[in-house]
């Protein structure tokens, strides 16, 4: 097991930004630059850079920083950001299987209790969820080695011909979306048969036997990971 991180100083705000730092960089860890990270955090740039700097100077830098070529994170900053993504999705799971939350809630309610639940409080929720690999929004949870599955798949928003796929994960960014698109049957796992619309811009959807087609905007289709089915 790759060792845990121990708190202290300004947790919350740390974490926001290696986790924002692993969404931006993707599993490819790229770099990410400045302006995303600002806008991703809705901070002022100097704000970032700020941070940054005292995070890559740190005894034991969390962040790789280079001006002008951005950031990446460093091998104890990718474990931290992984650590925290696991307790944000388990948390999520917990809430969505357990406390029966409606799914537009469980985001922001994890997003609260992430950055303070113990070890053990971790190991528990995973244990009586029978240790989960996805979310309710279809997103794999890393392991607590830091090791997290990935999928291929594609955003609904890049298929250009008809055809029928397996909805793999919903953004959790938009929560009145999320309550839409579960009201509809757009959840993971499902299946969904997608038709390019040519009236409007967006597509035209039904999801498995059902005759009822919903459409869908570009936007929303933005939040929508789909792949083919394997049967």
């Amino acid at each position: 097991m790759s060792p845990r991180w121990r708190s202290n100083g300004n947790t919350e705000s740390v974490d926001n930004y290696l986790k924002a730092i692993f969404y931006l960089g993707g599993l490819e860890e790229c770099r990410v630059s400045i302006k995303a990270l600002a806008e991703r955090l809705c901070v002022a740039p100097a704000s970032v850079t700020n941070m940054l700097q005292k995070l890559a100077a740190s005894p034991a830098p969390l962040v790789e920083y280079e001006r002008h070529r951005g950031v990446q994170l460093s091998a104890a900053g990718k474990r931290r950001a992984l650590e925290v993504v696991r307790h944000h999705r388990l948390i999520e799971t917990f809430l969505y299987r357990v406390l029966d939350y409606p799914i537009e809630e469980v985001h922001e309610e994890a997003e609260r209790l992430e950055h303070f639940i113990s070890e053990r409080f971790e190991e528990r929720i995973a244990a009586k969820l029978g240790h989960p690999t996805i979310d309710p929004h279809g997103h794999s949870i890393p392991t607590m080695e830091g090791k997290m599955a990935t999928r291929e798949s594609i955003l609904l928003a890049d298929v250009v011909e008809d055809g029928t796929f397996v909805i793999e994960s919903v953004s959790d960014r938009d929560a009145q979306n999320l309550r839409l698109l579960e009201a509809c049957g757009i959840v993971p796992g499902a299946r969904m048969q997608v038709s390019k619309s040519a009236s409007l811009e967006g597509y035209s959807v039904r999801i498995g036997r059902s005759s009822k087609v919903f459409a869908l905007s570009c936007e929303v289709a933005l939040d929508i990971r789909i792949v083919r089915p394997t049967k």
